[in-house]
């Protein structure tokens, strides 16, 4: 399995503290049937500021440290990048990673919002050849009261990732109700684990597949997993079709 986004470097944000710590989130990654990792640590947030520079030295830290451990794990570069102002001209400024040098660019959105100007950055964004990977929508309060402002966003061309563990429960019961909802609606296009740590949020990607098959189907836990290999490939995702929510959508669990 391709894991396309995960905090497994160390010392850069809130992930793991050394690289110990790393190489054994490593060796759980595989050991849940993961080939392939996107170090995507946290950018332009109120933290944290992870430069490409510093995300490649840790890239290259721990791609040695794996091998001397021969840990079959491939790590590849990225950013969960913080929405703000001058995302674009982050991007002209070189302070900005795709995923793995691909098209894919991983956005984060505050939690209790979807900004106003996102719609405009994903069309610049897409002006640019390149496609917004929104994180864990599922996990946003806006989107909780309104899902179908997914939809408006797509139209902007942007796609969306969901974590592991709101599949599994982990972030309450509404989380899980919404997480579910948002894939029967073929509103997601990938699965990620999300992992920071080898505790509280481990690599849990393997049973949360195993758990898409049994809440819904084999066939979308599939195209999640082979949207994973596409993204890794550089090519187009696969796209469902999308539904509409009811017209009192999902606003009531949130009461």
């Amino acid at each position: 399995m391709i894991d396309m986004h995960t905090h497994i470097l160390h010392g850069l944000d809130d992930g793991p503290m050394t690289l110990e710590d790393s190489v054994e989130m490593a060796r759980m990654a595989v050991s849940n049937g993961i080939s392939t990792v996107f170090a995507t640590p946290h950018h332009r947030t109120s933290r944290y500021f992870t430069s490409p520079e510093e995300i490649e030295a840790g890239i290259k830290k721990l791609t040695d440290a794996l091998a001397g451990e021969r840990i079959p794990l491939e790590v590849r570069g990225g950013q969960e990048i913080r929405i703000t102002r001058s995302l674009i001209d982050d991007w002209y400024d070189g302070g900005l990673l795709t995923l793995g040098g691909t098209r894919y660019v991983l956005i984060e959105c505050p939690s209790h919002e979807i900004p106003d100007d996102l719609a405009e950055i994903c069309h610049e964004l897409s002006i640019l050849g390149k496609v917004p990977v929104i994180a864990h929508p599922e996990r946003n309060r806006a989107v909780a009261e309104d899902p179908d402002k997914l939809l408006e966003l797509m139209e902007w061309g942007a796609v969306f990732q969901m974590t592991a563990d709101s599949l599994l429960g982990t972030f309450g019961p509404r989380v899980e109700t919404l997480a579910y909802d948002l894939c029967s609606r073929r509103l997601i296009h990938l699965v990620a684990s999300d992992a920071h740590d080898r505790v509280r949020r481990p690599f849990r990607l393997g049973e949360a597949y195993s758990r898409i098959e049994e809440r819904i189907d084999g066939d979308f836990a599939e195209y999640c997993r082979s949207n994973a290999r596409l993204l890794a490939e550089d090519s187009p995702l696969q796209h469902g079709e999308p539904v509409a929510s009811k017209p009192r959508g999902l606003f009531a669990i949130f009461r």
